[in-house]
């Protein structure tokens, strides 16, 4: 039998001066996860908007990441607390 699921992520990314920002959520359909990251430009490096936007982005889709292997491990071992509701 195929399933077939559509999970949401959204990503909001704020701009204030060297500093990217972003507020990252991911709705399974289950359940949602959420978290938010930053990064700050090296005043000595070059004043590319996206290179900020890419790190952050990525130290909140890995934030993510480690959140659902941490969520998966805990139902896999029966640690998960909303299972027991």
């Amino acid at each position: 039998m195929v399933r077939t699921k559509e999970w949401q992520l959204r990503l909001e990314l704020t701009e204030d001066g060297d500093l990217t920002t972003v507020h990252a959520v991911l709705d399974t359909g289950e359940g949602v996860l959420e978290t938010t990251s930053s990064a700050r430009r090296n005043p000595l490096d070059a004043r590319v908007p996206q290179i900020g936007d890419e790190f952050a982005v990525g130290r909140a889709l890995v934030e993510l990441g480690h959140q659902l292997l941490r969520a998966g491990t805990a139902e896999a071992t029966g640690n998960d607390p909303a299972a027991r509701e």
